[in-house]
């Protein structure tokens, strides 16, 4: 007689019509879940005859109920912050917990706290890239899932979640062409940050729908206020007619602006800026405060959760990247 594989939570969350999280929430007692849907998934857990205790379930199923968090570079964590919120409020809603570990930019040191984490007995990883370049996979050291957020990973069958910057920057463009900018300058990361070339393909598809081009050739440089600020003197000598500057973070927009200072040219009536990435260090400490990108990296760090937490659970493994909808933050740079 084969042996009944246990039902998962995914199972009873489908047979109730409802997400993991309520399912979770309405199993274990949580609040916010209404007596009627609290119900329905427990007839639905009865009927699957679902094991609802950690204990149990660990006993039944070999599992430890964590999770691991690896972050790749030391230099990410201004990003890897708000995704590892959002990832931990996620596993936190389904009675997960996380290990934390930090690789400090050592692809060796990755893979070392990978294997730590398997022999550990963890359920699966969350591996925190940088969206500036390829992060090295893990995967197939593991015999776990592996999910990959906020950095494409080198090996094309591993699940990835990223901020769609193609898309995102779009946005920032169509705002300014929206308010009768025509004169647009681009000033950004290095040349092959991933990043930057998914941001500048963006801008790019999005000023040839309004057959506009830019001003001058991008400004490729340094993640630095400095550069900025020297890129946009040259930016002014040369193109004096300059009426928007879209910048490819905010770091970079603060150094702008204050170039656009020195030369006595007033934001947003003469030149209008825009930035990326809402980190607030600068986004709201600039004067006027910048119009700037959200990649909602704290949804973005729930979805690889949740997904990850899916395929841990018997869900189907889809490899590829998953484009996750960025935001526009309008202030008075615009």
């Amino acid at each position: 007689m084969t042996k009944r594989s246990p039902a998962t939570l995914s199972q009873v969350a489908e047979r109730a019509g409802v997400s993991l999280t309520t399912a979770s929430k309405a199993i274990n007692g949580k609040n916010r879940v209404s007596e009627e849907t609290r119900a329905r998934v427990m007839a639905a857990a009865r009927d699957l005859a679902f094991t609802p205790n950690l204990v149990a379930r660990g006993l039944i199923t070999g599992r430890t109920s964590t999770v691991g968090f690896v972050i790749a570079d030391s230099m990410t964590h201004r990003f890897a912050a708000p995704v590892m919120l959002g990832a931990e409020g996620a596993l936190g809603a389904i009675d997960l917990s996380m290990i934390t570990c930090d690789a400090r930019g050592d692809q060796e040191r990755s893979r070392e706290l990978a294997l730590m984490l398997a022999a550990r007995k963890v359920d699966g990883v969350l591996v925190v890239g940088d969206n500036n370049g390829v992060t090295a996979s893990v995967s197939p050291l593991l015999d776990i899932p592996v999910v990959y957020v906020y950095g494409v990973s080198d090996d094309p069958g591993d699940v990835v979640h990223m901020p769609d910057d193609e898309k995102g920057m779009a946005l920032a463009v169509d705002h300014l062409v929206v308010g009768g900018r025509r004169r647009i300058a681009h000033v950004t990361g290095p040349r092959t940050a991933t990043a930057v070339v998914e941001r500048v393909k963006g801008m790019r598809g999005r000023l040839r729908q309004d057959r506009l081009k830019l001003v001058a050739p991008v400004a490729y440089g340094q993640w630095s206020q400095r550069w900025a600020r020297l890129a946009t003197t040259d930016l002014l000598a040369e193109h004096p007619d300059v009426d928007a500057v879209i910048c490819g973070s905010d770091q970079l927009a603060s150094g702008v602006l204050v170039a656009l200072k020195e030369a006595g040219r007033r934001v947003p009536d003469d030149v209008a800026v825009t930035g990326y990435d809402n980190w607030g260090v600068f986004a709201l400490e600039t004067e006027p405060r910048l119009t700037t990108v959200d990649m909602n990296l704290e949804a973005l760090g729930a979805a690889a959760a949740q997904e990850l937490f899916s395929i841990i659970d018997g869900g189907p493994r889809h490899g590829g990247i998953r484009r996750h909808e960025c935001a526009l933050i309008v202030r008075g740079s615009t």
